[in-house]
C-alpha cells in the first residue's frame, strides 16, 4: 500500500486506467473517510475462466430462470447498493473520490455492471472495470437469494464469449474460492496481466 491522496482528492480517470495497467488500485478505510490509498498485493485473487466452477446447487437454482440479467443499465444504482451496510460487511470502502471516479471510467465505457432484477427492481449486481482483455471485478452485492452469484456466473459466460482472458478478483474469500478463486503471486500476476493488456476485447 502507498500513501493516501489528500483530503477530498479526486481521481483522474486516465490516472485511474494508468494504475490498473500496472496492477495497482484504489481503496478507501471507509465510506466517509476523504482519501484514497493505492494497493498493489504481494497475492493476487483470480478466477482463471477455464477453470470457473459453478457449485450444483447454484446451477439448479438458476434453471428456474429466477433473474432478469442486464448490462449497463443502472451503474449508478449498482455502486450505491455496493456502498451499502449488509450482514456480512458493516463498512464499505466505496467513498467520494472513488464514487466519481468509476462513474467517469462507466461514462467512458471502461467500467460496467452486471445486474440482477426481478419485478422491476434491481436485486443484485456487480461492477469492474475493464482494460484490453482484463476485467478488474470491484464489488457486488446481493439483496435476494443469490443474486450476486448468478450476476458472477453470468459475467464469466460473457467474458469467455467476448475474448477475455483475466479476471481479477483483487483477494479471494472462501466464497469467490467456490468458483475457483485462486491466490497468485503479484510477479505471476504481473505476466497474466501482461498477457491480457495485448489486443482488446469488447465487453
Amino acid at each position: 500500500m502507498t500513501r493516501p491522496f489528500a483530503p477530498g482528492f479526486r481521481i483522474p480517470p486516465d490516472l485511474l486506467l494508468r494504475a490498473y495497467a500496472t496492477g495497482v488500485f484504489p481503496m478507501a478505510e471507509h465510506a466517509d473517510d476523504p482519501e484514497v490509498f493505492w494497493v498493489r498485493p504481494e497475492m493476487r485473487g483470480v478466477i482463471p475462466l477455464d477453470g470457473f466452477h459453478v457449485p450444483r446447487s447454484l446451477r439448479k437454482f438458476m434453471r428456474r430462470d429466477p433473474y432478469e440479467i442486464r448490462y449497463d443499465c443502472d451503474f449508478g444504482g449498482v455502486i450505491d447498493a455496493c456502498a451499502e451496510p449488509a450482514p456480512s460487511r458493516q463498512e464499505t470502502w466505496i467513498n467520494a473520490p472513488i464514487r466519481e471516479a468509476y462513474t467517469a471510467l462507466f461514462e467512458r465505457g471502461h467500467c460496467h455492471t452486471v445486474e440482477a432484477w426481478l419485478e422491476g427492481q434491481l436485486v443484485g449486481g456487480l461492477y469492474g472495470v475493464t482494460l484490453g482483455r482484463a476485467f478488474f471485478g470491484e464489488s457486488m452485492f446481493s439483496r435476494m437469494e443469490n443474486a450476486s452469484k448468478v450476476c458472477l456466473v453470468h459475467l464469466v459466460e460473457r467474458l469467455k464469449a467476448r475474448g477475455f482472458v483475466l479476471l481479477d478478483t483483487q483477494f479471494t474469500t472462501p466464497h469467490l474460492k467456490r468458483f475457483g478463486a485462486i491466490d497468485v503471486p503479484r510477479r505471476r500476476y504481473e505476466r497474466l496481466l501482461a498477457e491480457a493488456l495485448e489486443g482488446s476485447a469488447a465487453f
